[in-house]
């Protein structure tokens, strides 16, 4: 029944951003990494491949003072899969933040795009940051983990749909529980 529900609470997506708006994009690994693991003597680069490759990737895209967007795919979301993605979804006069990561390379050419070097602990250079995003995927996180515990790969859309309604329609955007009650129901009509 919570699947159910999980799914009505799916939203079309309508393109994030506009005219001096930022958007943040951002990807999270979720899945299985105990059996991920490797030894102690592997590098750390070898580590991150090798976990993530067990794992779904999950791309989002946030406003800033807006809604968000996520998207589940498996087994992990590659270059052309995320980019596609951010041009599907962001309006073109928009402001794009995102990490250092090699998914956005080349965004230049569709927007303004601005990066902060996680690896350089660098996490926010002016106004360019993306914590909004980085902030929304722990809160997913530890809600799968500590609230559900375990989710299953083929019902992970189902969350990903259940944490981007409850960012929508958040308190802080002036939502009460009776409109999201009511939002959940017309959705499910």
């Amino acid at each position: 029944m919570m699947h159910r529900l999980r799914e009505a609470m799916r939203t079309g997506l309508e393109p994030f951003g506009g005219a001096g708006k930022v958007v943040e994009a951002g990807e999270t690994y979720f899945g299985n990494t105990e059996e991920a693991r490797v030894s102690l003597l592997a590098t750390v680069a070898l580590q991150r491949q090798r976990r993530r490759s067990q794992q779904a990737s999950h791309p989002a895209l946030i406003e800033r003072g807006g809604n968000v967007g996520s998207f589940h795919i498996l087994p992990a979301a590659g270059q052309y899969a995320a980019q596609e993605i951010v041009k599907e979804y962001i309006a073109k006069e928009s402001h794009l933040h995102t990490d250092e990561s090699k998914l956005y390379k080349g965004m230049n050419d569709h927007f303004t795009h601005e990066t902060v070097k996680h690896t350089a602990n660098e996490y926010v250079h002016g106004n360019v940051t993306t914590n909004t995003i980085e902030s929304y995927f722990s809160i997913f996180k530890r809600g799968t983990r500590g609230t559900y515990q375990h989710c299953a790969g083929k019902h992970l859309h189902r969350y990903l749909a259940e944490f981007d309604f409850r960012h929508n329609d958040r308190t802080a955007l002036g939502v009460n529980d009776t409109m999201r009650a009511e939002t959940s129901a017309a959705a499910s009509d």
